[in-house]
């Protein structure tokens, strides 16, 4: 009898902390740093605004050059440059990371010394360097077959393309070779015991299982590339950073063709994040995750 009253004194408690519990008023909690963190960058952002609205800052002039036969063609040398460059750093990139990943320990030398050398230097040191060519290698060629100044060669979009490809290509092996890593060994082993040689097993089983790893960090290296090309201007090649400085030093109108600048690199970028987007998405449809209905 005591067990059974004393279970039924626990229910009536447990009964009364309920109810209780029931007649307690529900507030909402306050959160006063997230309103002040909030209120700052509303006034941070205004502030920026405001600045740039009523600064010394001529708008018409910036609407103006916007769309000027000089900016659309540095715009375009731009856009030809980064997409040139970054193939042919994947080009280089993939090769290379198979060349890690061989069993021949002089070809893993190289293409570990290739990757060394050119993630080591700065890019606007290797670009002076492929103009300045000339004073190594005055012609380039085959003696007594055929020889050509390398003064003619090497113009400034060559200069540029091998500055930015090569050194992109460094890059880009250690994103490869990454995504190759990421595939599970067993893909391996399954490719060779079907007696499928090599290369063909990474380039029909290996690689497309990569691509989503390799996809995401590939596209952020090309929306990168596209700034990058404004360091060709050192050395003369007409992209839209080079071609701005020209007017704004004829005008003055500084700040003016900076913001156009960054008009169309903003343009750019926006298209090609999209495109990303997408493009991650195609190569993430089998791994994506599904969630339980």
């Amino acid at each position: 009898m005591s067990g059974v009253s004393i279970g039924k004194r626990a229910a009536v408690e447990q009964d009364r902390v309920v109810e209780d519990i029931s007649r307690l008023e529900r507030v909402r909690r306050k959160h006063v740093g997230r309103y002040l963190s909030a209120l700052a960058v509303v006034a941070l952002v205004t502030w920026l605004v405001m600045a740039f609205v009523h600064g010394q800052i001529d708008w018409p002039v910036v609407r103006r050059y916007l769309t000027v036969r000089t900016i659309i063609l540095g715009l375009g040398n731009t856009v030809l440059m980064a997409f040139l460059a970054m193939l042919l750093g994947i080009l280089i990139g993939v090769a290379v990371a198979i060349m890690r990943l061989s069993d021949n320990p002089l070809v893993k030398w190289a293409a570990a010394s290739y990757v060394w050398f050119f993630r080591g230097t700065p890019l606007l040191l290797q670009l002076l360097l492929w103009f300045n060519l000339a004073l190594v290698f005055p012609k380039l060629g085959i003696p007594g077959l055929f020889e050509l100044r390398t003064v003619d060669v090497m113009t400034p979009f060559i200069a540029a393309l091998l500055g930015l490809g090569i050194n992109q290509g460094a890059y880009t092996s250690e994103v490869v070779r990454a995504g190759l890593l990421s595939v599970d060994q067993g893909q391996y082993e399954a490719a060779s015991a079907i007696g499928m040689p090599r290369l063909q097993a990474l380039r029909r089983i290996i690689l497309p299982q990569a691509m989503r790893v390799i996809v995401p960090p590939i596209g952020n290296e090309l929306i990168g590339m596209v700034k990058l090309t404004s360091l060709a201007s050192v050395i003369q090649f007409s992209e839209i950073v080079h071609n701005a400085e020209n007017i704004y030093y004829v005008n003055n109108y500084v700040i003016e063709l900076l913001i156009v600048a960054a008009f169309w690199y903003l343009i750019v970028v926006t298209v090609l994040t999209f495109l990303q987007m997408r493009l991650e998405r195609h190569y993430a449809r089998g791994a994506r995750n599904t969630k339980p209905r």
